[in-house]
């Protein structure tokens, strides 16, 4: 299995607009998959980013989304996750059982809404990881 390690932005209701702007800066394919998209029916933020990456033929790779409004949220203390997608779950499952030891666990790994696996946690130093399968989505 190969992996990727890509930076995950964090943003509070205008990701697609981030996202926007840094293919115009970098190029590449626009992916944007709103909540609406994955089942959410919360006219507040059906139409604010859930999964959204930039991927260019020149290597540039970033991901952004927009933070659930239930959640706390600061930009100076959360701005962003380091994100490690996958296509081998056990593989992955073995990252997250070392990346736990002594974690925070914010989402545990398993099924969602979004994909075959997920999970989210913030490690004994205080980087918050997301690991995943990658699932495609349609571009923008």
């Amino acid at each position: 299995m190969t992996i990727n390690v890509t930076p995950h932005l964090n943003f509070r209701g205008n990701a697609r607009q981030a996202l926007e702007f840094y293919q115009t800066v970098f190029g590449g394919a626009l992916t944007i998959a709103s909540y609406a998209d994955t089942g959410n029916t919360d006219p507040a933020t059906g139409g604010q980013v859930t999964y959204g990456q930039v991927v260019a033929d020149n290597g540039f790779r970033v991901m952004a989304y927009d933070a659930y409004p239930h959640l706390p949220w600061d930009q100076g203390q959360d701005p962003f996750f380091v994100s490690v997608r996958g296509s081998d779950a056990d593989e992955l499952q073995g990252y997250w059982n070392r990346l736990a030891e002594g974690a925070e666990v914010k989402q545990p790994i398993g099924p969602s809404q979004w994909g075959p696996l997920y999970g989210q946690l913030t490690d004994r130093f205080g980087i918050t990881w997301v690991l995943d399968i990658a699932v495609a989505h349609p571009t923008a």
